[in-house]
């Protein structure tokens, strides 16, 4: 499958709750992160969606939002995953940023330059970034 989404991540699915219009999905990856989805119902049935079966996370780099781990924020995002900064690529405006997870996955966001120098973001530092389960999108392969 090809999409202009930077992260794509393959997982397990470890839960399912099922609600009158969206369901929650929780999708395992590799490593023990846990990236939560919230779709249609309609949507859980159409992709057959079952607990224990592969599935595909992906989320645009433009809706991760990164801080650091040690800031104290507290934000009303399901998704939360720490990793260490791999690279930094400095555009114009915006930054791309490369995050390495505990579990080996690489996460990446595109955030704005001062909020690169804001946050001090260099190859080597912990963050955690953070991104709302209604903007994860779920696939599976045929």
């Amino acid at each position: 499958m090809h999409t202009s989404a930077r992260n794509q991540f393959v997982g397990t699915v470890t839960t399912i709750t099922e609600g009158a219009v969206n369901d929650e999905i929780e999708i395992t990856l590799p490593g023990g992160e846990i990236v939560v989805a919230v779709i249609t119902r309609q949507s859980t049935r159409a992709l057959g969606l079952k607990t224990g079966g592969t599935a595909l996370a992906l989320v645009k780099a433009s809706w991760v939002i990164l801080a650091r781990p040690d800031s104290g924020i507290r934000l009303s995002t399901r998704n939360r995953l720490e990793g260490v900064v791999k690279a930094v690529k400095p555009g114009a405006v915006n930054a791309e940023v490369e995050i390495s997870l505990k579990g080996g996955n690489t996460l990446v966001a595109i955030v704005t330059l001062e909020s690169v120098n804001a946050l001090g973001l260099a190859a080597g530092q912990s963050t955690v970034a953070f991104f709302k389960a209604s903007q994860v999108v779920v696939g599976v392969t045929a």
